[in-house]
């Protein structure tokens, strides 16, 4: 008599988790469609004159998001949520490619120069914003999930700092090599990664306290604290 055979458990469902990748694809999106739009100039004391395009006030908040989705769920969750936001980016940029494209009715011409600014991006720009993204964005979660390993869950504030330095290091550098190679002197280059880079890792000191409270409250309210020790790290896989 053949023994029956045992299912394999179904996934676990959370109550947060849709929520928190819906919002970093969201974060994603509107840092990539809506920041790029405006470079902006600041006067900062003891610094001087900050040149920087307004997108980099919102897409180290994606970052943030990563490590919650990370340190609470695990890699293999992040990893969906980075795919998702990758498809969405991928579409957003196709879309906006048909539609700047669109011939324009004649009451609308005089219309089409400020569409073609704000949303038409050359191919190099758009290659560069999706090879950083994902390069950053796995970077940053293998980091901090193979951190979380090492100090065996203390010191959160290292795990969240520490991988986001090697992660916006990475797109930083990918974005800027890619997009404005040619373009630009090296030393301007240079001068614009840094000033990007040193902003948005800012951002994630800054942030330290409220991704403490966020990630506290969310491995109490769905009793997870995901440690990610026989987890397959590859980025080519949806599985769970």
């Amino acid at each position: 008599m053949t023994p029956p055979s045992t299912a394999a458990a179904p996934p676990r469902q959370y109550k947060y988790y849709d929520f928190i990748l819906v919002a970093f694809v969201v974060v994603l999106l509107c840092s990539n469609l809506i920041g790029p739009a405006k470079i902006a100039q600041v006067n900062l004391p003891w610094v001087g004159t900050v040149t920087f395009g307004a997108g980099v006030l919102f897409f180290p908040i994606s970052y943030l998001f990563s490590d919650i989705l990370t340190e609470v769920y695990g890699y293999s969750r992040d990893r969906r949520a980075v795919w998702s936001g990758f498809g969405a980016l991928v579409f957003a940029s196709a879309m906006a490619f048909v539609v700047v494209n669109l011939p324009p009715a004649p009451f609308w011409a005089d219309r089409q120069p400020a569409i073609e600014t704000v949303f038409g991006n050359t191919w190099r720009i758009v290659l560069a914003s999706l090879i950083a993204f994902w390069s950053g964005s796995f970077a940053n979660s293998f980091v901090l999930a193979k951190m979380k390993l090492l100090t065996q869950g203390r010191w959160l504030w290292t795990r969240t700092i520490g991988s986001t330095l090697v992660g916006e290091l990475i797109d930083s550098a990918l974005f800027y090599t890619i997009a404005f190679w040619g373009i630009m002197t090296t030393d301007q280059l240079i001068t614009v990664t840094l000033t990007q880079y040193v902003v948005k890792t800012g951002w994630e000191v800054v942030a330290t306290p409220l991704t403490y409270w966020v990630v506290s409250s969310l491995k109490k309210a769905e009793n997870e604290d995901y440690y990610d020790r026989n987890t397959r790290f590859t980025p080519f896989s949806l599985k769970v």
